[in-house]
């Protein structure tokens, strides 16, 4: 088709034009033509039609120019004798010499003068290509009798044409002298190297290589060496001249098959092959032998051969001398490969054993007068010596881009069975260990100079050779057999290990995983059906379609493209299939913003059209709130359904930020969330929910949330039954390479840490991409852990599409710009493989058009809107009237015993018993702690069925000793959780309420994003995370600042997490003071989230609860006590819970409880958090009725009209200041200085500040400075 193509576009189905216009055929293409012992087909003579007619040659009829040797240049011996001449006798007794010729006596022959003449006269040799292979004539034949002396019953035919030139040129061939060296050669290393090259073909691109390659190949090598070879003799005006070429023409003798059965032999020329590598060699000969059976040769094809190439061994002539054609300097006959004929009836053991190979006898017959025979010997050793050299193979292996290092000649190894038996099952485990990286994953192969090789896994270190390929070993149950042969046993090796697929397991400590992975891998793969092919190659149809159309479309625009990378498509979509076939409930995907788009449209089936908007920037007014945010960042959902079953699936992709991995814990929270509503357990029915997850190979590497999140996997509190990892490797970071970007090997080293099994695979291999995908998803199924791929691919444009990747890695993209995409090289090896038709291709892309065409009719009918500036959120979500957080007292009271119904033989530890009962006495009698008060609120959430989800560091007993929330065994370790308890209500029903708490690891990154992505998952659920102390939060910046504060405004997704982080000064040095109000604050807009700071358990307990009761979905931040934890002022009594609700403002109970005079107050001291309770000591101690302190316990959103209402009831006030323990430049100040006096101008506008001064930390490392700062707040508020 390529060739219609170029020479007539037209000729082509349109559909194809894009596919073949950078087509460029492969170096080793179909090369049917090689018979199966490697000749070229067509080694055989032609014969007579059985008319007495000859065959008509396939060739052009105008003969050859003058000084071609036409004919004369068949130098390949035919299967019979003399082909042609044998079966069709002369037919005049006047030209007996043809039909008589001396061949039965060629060393006697003594008819010089008529080759004088014709040498005296080169440019008058047979006037028409020859095509019968009688340019050999490996047995003398007799004379034949005259015409007139024939039998009654003979006939005769006149021989015409091609029979008639074949004869003349016999008959001129007998007037060149010549000599023969023969030399036998072992063909063993040629055998073994064309088994791995033909292997490798035929799993890829297919075709395959011939041992006639070979040998020719190494023959133009060989008279590089020996350039008098290539010379012929020629007379010149009589005079005897050497004419030496200036290049060698290898002649190929190619045997046609005729329309009558009959069959004819041409020698065509392969020129200039002295200038070819092998690469150019192989397509030189398929073009020759294809134009040959098209009957498309030129004269100028048979012209100008210098050496030919015959091979008798076709029909199993092991030695033959073939003719010389004069304009020829040699021919070089190649004799059947056979073993030497005394170990012909050995058996094949014997034969192994003793380590006897197939020998090939070389014959080089040649020109005497101008070629001596220690030439021609010298010649044939240099043959023997390349069909032998390491060099000579590595250069055929890497022309044909297979990626291992060929089969070497070595001495066989005498070491006795036994000791190989040993080395065999070394060998095994080295490639179980290191096979991998021997494995042909890198669809650029940049380094093209070296060969994936390791010193373990080759044969030649583990003492074995060549010679012990076919001898049987003791394998102990390896591939299902007790024995097998080293070659099966490399095999099995090299299918498992080192093809398209690397995989990484040995590190895994548990054998029963290993033994899995390996009877899943060692196993024979069964190829996919044609129609999981068609299948396989429609995904790839619609990735690049959709990568194409945008390109062409939106050019310029960044979309972060998948080209390059398009099998991950396929892939997911196996993935996805599988989990389906698993009968699971849903797959959630979790990925950056490289391929996103693709993702959405062609996994995820989010509509092109509303992609195709966000290009446009053409989004409904009426649905636009918040600020949106860009088109690779949007998350969607919706249904898979099975191409080849019948279970469909829901599949999600979660919404991310540009932050790379940030995402990852997100996916996991959402995924755990949605699994324990299922609540199926941790069963082999359980975690029905999948993540799965997709990284970039230089954030996998490099950024530390993706190690964080690997440590959740397997921990009680954040398993979710294992993640499917795909690592999109584009081999680069922006502009950053591999080697500037990760110590390790490989980018996914850093999974070894969970024991997670790694499967390394080329991406231009979609089936294998689909196979591996399946097997993650099986082995996760199996085994509940997490499974990683990693997928070789490239980044076909820059970073975005801006950009110019040439001018950090020219190299690279050098190789990229000229590489065909994975959809058109897989399409090609279907077709080259067989495995689909050409009109199947056709269809395929077809397909692919057509999909272009309703993209672009979508794009048409978009609707138009005018842009608007967006809206705030903050309206969508209102807080419901009348909502009660109060509880009665029974609910409080059974929350207190609940802390002492211990199990039977239960030994609580005796420095945590007194605090149980310290609780029960609170819940019926008041002055309830901080940390009860949050325990009465999270246990009536449990009672009233809510799930309540608390975790973070040391969260269980509390980080000051305070919660106790999960009591331990002090013998046994058995633990017992009293909340739990309210999950069953009095009468015995499940009140379908759980309280889980969980002591997590020592991360804030990964812990806080798990948390925020739980709470996604389940709106209905409680999620508390606590920070050790208030300041680590700052490790999780990015979650707060991408997820938790702006996820609403940016995506529409709803989050209600709450952070509890530990705040104030005590002199505890800078890292263990502050939460960082200013910092949440600063992202606080739109209602995006609560930030408030109680300074009672009453005020907490209603805080939580309205939290958890309200319907809002928005994060609540709490900035919780350390030392006021044992204030005995900071407790509450029991009417505060079963009378009132969460207040935002607080007066002193001196006002609302008390006989307190407002209209005494001159200054008002407004402030949050513990200092309240030093503020209120002084006013006590100094009697101070002219200053009223006034908490603010929500700083955001800030209660304008409570605040209001507040500062009314004074109304002598003079002075309004904000008091703060934070520095001037942290805290709430930062924000209040501002809002307030908008807020509330007739009262706050020259609101004064009273805090410490504005520091870099937030406090100081000296408990003693600490104390003078704080004293000084203090005395300044009261001045």
């Amino acid at each position: 088709m390529y060739r219609k193509f170029r020479e007539d576009p037209s000729s082509v189905d349109p559909s194809w034009h894009e596919f073949l216009v950078d087509y460029a055929p492969e170096p080793a293409n179909d090369t049917s033509a090689v018979t199966a012992n490697g000749t070229a087909n067509g080694s055989r003579s032609s014969s007579a039609n059985g008319k007495g007619e000859p065959k008509t040659p396939p060739t052009p009829a105008p003969a050859p120019p003058p000084g071609s040797n036409g004919a004369s240049s068949a130098s390949k011996p035919a299967s019979k004798s003399a082909a042609t001449s044998a079966s069709a006798p002369a037919a005049k007794p006047a030209e007996p010499k043809p039909a008589a010729k001396s061949e039965a006596k060629p060393a006697a022959k003594p008819e010089a003068k008529p080759a004088a003449k014709s040498e005296a006269k080169p440019a008058a040799p047979a006037t028409k290509p020859a095509t019968s292979s009688t340019a050999a004539n490996p047995e003398p034949a007799k004379p034949k009798a005259p015409a007139a002396a024939a039998a009654e019953d003979d006939q005769t035919q006149v021989l015409r044409g091609a029979a008639a030139a074949v004869a003349k040129n016999m008959s001129a061939s007998l007037e060149v002298p010549t000599a023969t060296s023969v030399r036998a050669i072992p063909a063993k290393l040629m055998i073994d190297n064309r088994v791995v090259i033909n292997n490798h073909l035929k799993r890829t691109r297919g075709g395959k290589i011939s041992f006639t390659h070979l040998l020719g190949y190494a023959i133009v090598q060989a008279v590089k060496n020996f350039p008098n070879m290539n010379r012929h003799f020629a007379e010149v005006d009589g005079k005897p001249n050497v004419v030496t070429p200036a290049h060698t023409n290898l002649g190929l003798a190619i045997d046609l098959p005729g329309k009558d059965g009959n069959r004819s032999l041409v020698v065509a020329a392969i020129k200039k092959a002295d200038t070819m590598r092998f690469g150019q060699f192989i397509a030189a000969y398929e073009d020759i032998v294809r134009r040959a059976r098209d009957g498309k040769l030129t004269a100028e094809d048979f012209a100008g051969v210098t050496i030919s190439l015959t091979n008798p061994g076709t029909i199993g002539t092991v030695h033959s001398v073939p003719r010389l054609m004069r304009g020829q300097g040699a021919i070089i006959g190649a004799g059947a490969m056979e073993y030497p004929a005394e170990f012909q009836g050995a058996s094949e053991e014997r034969i192994n054993e003793v380590g006897v190979g197939k020998l090939m006898t070389l014959t080089s017959t040649y020109d005497h007068r101008i070629i001596q025979g220690a030439e021609s010997g010298d010649f044939l050793r240099t043959i023997h010596q390349l069909l032998l050299s390491d060099d000579f193979f590595d250069e055929i292996f890497r022309e044909l881009g297979i990626p291992y290092e060929p089969v070497r000649w070595r001495t066989d190894n005498p070491d006795a069975i036994t000791d190989k038996n040993a080395r065999i099952i070394e060998l095994i485990a080295a490639y179980r260990n290191r096979g991998h990286l021997m494995a042909d994953i890198d669809p650029l192969r940049l380094d093209k100079t070296r060969f994936r090789s390791h010193p373990d896994l080759d044969v030649n270190t583990h003492g074995l050779t060549l010679w012990d390929l076919d001898r049987e070993f003791k394998v102990d149950g390896f591939a299902g057999a007790q024995y097998k042969k080293l070659r099966d046993v490399l095999s099995v090796l090299r299918d498992a290990y080192c093809r398209h697929v690397g995989v990484e397991y040995t590190h895994i400590l548990e054998p029963e995983q290993q033994r899995w992975i390996q009877e899943r891998v060692e196993a024979k793969h069964e190829k996919p059906t044609v129609a999981e092919q068609k299948y396989i190659l429609s995904k790839l149809n619609a990735a690049e379609a959709f990568e194409t159309f945008l390109q062409t479309k939106y050019v310029g625009q960044k979309r972060f493209s998948l080209e390059g990378a398009e099998t991950v498509i396929p892939m997911m979509d196996a993935a996805i299939d599988q989990a389906a076939e698993h009968g699971l409930d849903e797959v959630v995907i979790g990925m950056p913003h490289r391929g996103r788009l693709n993702v959405l449209a062609n996994i995820v089936g989010k509509p092109y059209s509303q992609i195709f908007s966000e290009f446009e920037g053409n989004l409904n007014p009426s649905q636009a709130h918040g600020s949106g945010d860009v088109k690779y960042h949007l998350g969607a959902g919706g249904t898979y359904l099975q191409m080849f079953g019948d279970n469909d699936i829901e599949v999600s992709l979660v919404a991310n930020p540009s932050h790379l991995e940030a995402v990852d814990p997100v996916l996991e929270g959402i995924v755990r969330a949605k699994q324990d509503v299922i609540d199926k357990g941790n069963g082999p029915d359980g975690f029905t929910v999948v993540p799965l997850m997709m990284h970039g190979d230089a954030a996998f590497a490099g950024q530390g949330v993706v190690a964080e999140t690997l440590n959740l996997a397997l921990l009680r509190g954040y398993r979710t039954g294992g993640t499917i990892h795909i690592v999109v490797n584009n081999q680069i970071g922006f502009t950053t390479s591999p080697v500037n970007s990760r110590s390790s090997e490989y980018c996914t080293d850093v999974a070894k840490m969970i024991g997670a099994p790694i499967f390394h695979v080329n991406g231009d291999d979609p089936e294998a991409a689909a196979w591996v995908a399946r097997l993650a998803v099986d082995f996760r199924q199996k085994f509940k852990k997490d499974v990683v791929i990693d997928m070789l691919c490239y980044r076909r444009r820059g970073h975005n599409e801006g950009d110019d990747p040439s001018m950090t890695q020219p190299y690279m993209y050098d190789v990229i710009d000229t590489k065909r995409g994975v959809r058109k090289t897989y399409t090609e090896a279907l077709i080259g493989r067989g495995d689909i038709s050409m009109k199947e291709a056709e269809d395929a892309l077809r397909d692919y058009q057509g999909q272009l065409e309703r993209v672009f009719n979508e794009v048409r009918e978009l609707e138009k809107h005018d842009i608007e500036p967006s809206e705030s959120v903050e309206s969508d979500q209102v807080t419901p009237q009348g909502l009660s957080t109060a509880v009665d007292k029974s609910l409080l009271a059974r929350i207190g015993d609940a802390h002492l119904s211990f199990p039977d033989d239960f030994t609580v530890h005796p420095r945590v018993k007194p605090v149980l009962e310290k609780r029960r006495e609170m819940a019926y009698e008041g002055k309830v702690d901080w940390a009860f008060g949050e325990l009465l609120a999270l246990g009536t959430l449990v009672s009233e069925g809510k799930l309540v989800r608390l975790s973070g560091q040391d969260t269980r007993r509390g980080t000051f000793t305070q919660r106790h929330s999960v009591i331990i065994d002090r013998k046994t370790g058995a633990e017992f959780t009293p909340l739990q308890l309210l999950a069953t209500n009095t009468d015995g029903t499940p009140s379908g309420g759980k309280f889980m708490v969980y002591d997590s690891a020592l991360s804030e990154y990964a812990a806080v994003g798990f948390e925020y992505g739980y709470s996604v998952g389940n709106p209905d659920a409680m999620v508390l995370w606590e920070a050790q102390f208030g300041d680590f939060v700052n490790g999780a910046q990015s979650i707060i600042d991408e997820f938790i504060s702006s996820g609403e405004a940016k995506w529409g997704q709803l989050s209600d997490v709450v952070l509890l982080l530990p705040h104030g000064h005590e002199g505890q040095g800078p890292d263990h003071t502050s939460g960082r109000i200013e910092r949440f604050l600063q992202v606080c807009a739109e209602g995006s989230m609560t930030v408030a700071m109680p300074s009672t358990p009453a005020n907490y307990f209603h805080l939580l609860r309205r939290h958890g009761l309200d319907g809002i979905h928005r994060p609540l931040i709490v900035f919780t006590p350390k030392s006021m934890l044992r204030n005995k002022a900071a407790v509450s009594d029991i009417r505060d819970f079963t009378e009132q609700k969460f207040r935002s403002i607080l007066e002193e109970p001196t006002y609302t409880d008390g006989d307190g005079d407002r209209s005494k107050v001159k200054r008002v001291l407004l402030t949050s958090g513990k200092i309240y309770y030093e503020l209120a000591a002084r006013k006590a101690k100094e009697k101070r009725e002219d200053v009223a302190i006034v908490r603010v316990e929500q700083l955001y959103p800030l209660p304008k009209r409570r605040l209001a209402a507040t500062l009314d009831e004074y109304p002598n006030a003079e002075q309004f200041c904000w008091v703060q323990e934070e520095p001037a430049n942290q805290g709430a100040w930062p924000t209040f200085g501002l809002t307030m006096p908008e807020s509330l101008p007739d009262k706050l506008t020259g609101i004064k500040r009273i805090s410490r001064r504005a520091m870099s930390a937030p406090s100081s490392g000296s408990s003693k400075v600490h104390a003078v700062e704080q004293q000084e707040i203090i005395d300044e508020a009261f001045a």
